[in-house]
């Protein structure tokens, strides 16, 4: 059987000491202190080891960064002091849609590469917007040799950017006589994306390079942002171009896999020149997540264009519209549309905007993306906070411009190990051994909206 693919993941310790969700609250005065074995010493997650000195002093909250929720401590205090309360620093991180526990349980990914769980399990909505309104199917999580990541069976995570023909032709004497296009693999269905806001330094953009030729993916750059520091990784690389500007970086496409071009009417016909100057190069399109992406993704297809990388907000919403659709929406649509047309094999689809947890990848994989790529969730894995400080010209909390390349690397690459062992759970779930399949399969899921309209509405009548 040929070798899995295997992300190494090492413990990657914080720069700063992130902010915990809990904080701890005491008693001094009612504290024995003639306890054996103090209940902080008792956690099964070992979460107060580097904490000790606070059980002498307990002159102010202790802030618990990897605490897991499961209350033990509180619950065995023989006294009956120590309790817990929300941190109320944490409710301060990110925003509406880059929230503080989306932003805690990035923290702890890259730094343990372990998926996160919780001690006192699931307390959210039983529903919320875009992606919360959408569940993955795990009927055949009992099968014990579908299990995840522990499983006997191979769950393959890979796919390609490359066009597919959708026919092929033969000679008389059996051989190909079709033109059979490259073919570009890679062994996760996620790359990265330079992320539109953020403290941008070389430091970082050298980390998220370093991590993607390690994980044997991509990272969308802008080309002046390109660095000699690059150059090494510059295989790992898609150059953002333009049809009036790529002629300027020739160099850059020669050393390149794969490029990206920015849509404009008439950009199929550069696709010709292209691949004369490389013949293998692989060409993607980047295209605004408006009302319009559907019409020029069956186009686009038809015009032999490898990937189709598609642009939501940073939220996931679609652009340029007073009542903007989700993500999930807009990519049924253009999975569907080129279904409609008889092409969808022909191209791939690649999405970016919103993509904030491993749950997200999958399930717009299920809604008919081929993968994702990621932005604001690299500097999250840097310790970014999402205060949007440096939109405002004020100093990074956390100097992102000073960091170890090396670090930061290993804080994604334990960052992406976590969302692929939970993308594997997932299809390990379903009873689905290739990522491949995955694409598009909506009876593998559930929608709020079906669920509400075929089961709520014949009795309450349908929502307004």
């Amino acid at each position: 059987m040929p070798k899995k693919y295997n992300i190494p993941i090492k413990t990657t310790l914080p720069r700063f000491y992130p902010i915990g969700k809990y904080a701890t609250v005491e008693f001094r005065e009612n504290c024995a202190g003639s306890c054996r074995e103090c209940v902080k010493k008792k956690c099964v997650y070992d979460i107060f080891k580097d904490n000790y000195h606070h059980m002498s002093s307990m002159d102010a909250p202790e802030y618990l960064y990897t605490c897991m929720g499961c209350f033990r401590c509180v619950q065995e205090c023989t006294k009956g002091i120590f309790s817990r309360v929300i941190n109320p620093e944490y409710r301060t991180l990110g925003d509406d849609y880059w929230n503080a526990d989306i932003i805690h349980r990035t923290w702890y990914q890259a730094h343990t590469g372990k998926i996160p769980v919780s001690g006192a399990g699931y307390r959210g909505p039983f529903v919320g917007e875009g992606f919360d309104s959408m569940w993955t199917d795990m009927s055949e999580i009992v099968r014990p040799t579908r299990d995840g990541i522990h499983g006997r069976e191979y769950i393959n995570t890979c796919i390609e950017l490359s066009r597919s023909l959708m026919r092929l032709k033969f000679k008389n004497d059996m051989t190909i006589a079709s033109d059979l296009p490259p073919i570009l693999e890679i062994p996760i269905p996620l790359m990265f994306q330079q992320p539109e806001f953020g403290l941008l330094s070389n430091n970082v953009l050298l980390a998220a390079a370093m991590a993607a030729d390690l994980l044997d993916t991509f990272m969308f750059i802008k080309p002046e942002d390109y660095t000699e520091a690059l150059a090494p990784y510059a295989d790992s690389l898609v150059p953002c171009l333009r049809k009036d500007n790529y002629k300027d970086h020739l160099g850059l496409i020669k050393e390149s896999r794969m490029v990206e071009l920015s849509y404009e009417s008439g950009i199929e016909n550069e696709f010709t020149r292209l691949r004369a100057l490389k013949p293998d190069l692989i060409i993607s399109v980047g295209i605004p997540l408006n009302t319009q992406a559907a019409d020029r993704a069956v186009n686009l297809t038809q015009a032999d264009a490898d990937t189709l990388h598609f642009y939501a907000d940073n939220h996931g919403n679609e652009l340029d519209s007073e009542r903007p659709r989700f993500l999930k929406e807009m990519i049924r649509e253009i999975h569907l549309k080129l279904v409609e047309k008889l092409i969808r094999q022909k191209v791939k689809l690649v999405f970016t905007g919103g993509i904030a947890m491993a749950e997200h990848m999958a399930k717009s994989i299920v809604c008919g993306a081929d993968g994702v790529t990621v932005d604001t969730p690299l500097l999250i894995a840097l310790e970014c906070r999402v205060c949007y400080r440096c939109v405002e010209g004020l100093p990074c909390p956390v100097k992102l411009e000073d960091l170890d390349p090396e670090w930061g690397s290993q804080r994604i690459i334990n960052l992406i190990a976590a969302w692929r062992n939970q993308l594997i759970e997932v299809m390990g779930a379903m009873g689905i051994r290739e990522v491949r399949r995955l694409r598009g399969e909506v009876g593998r899921a559930m929608f709020f909206q079906d669920l509400e309209k075929e089961n709520f509405a014949p009795i309450f009548g349908e929502r307004k």
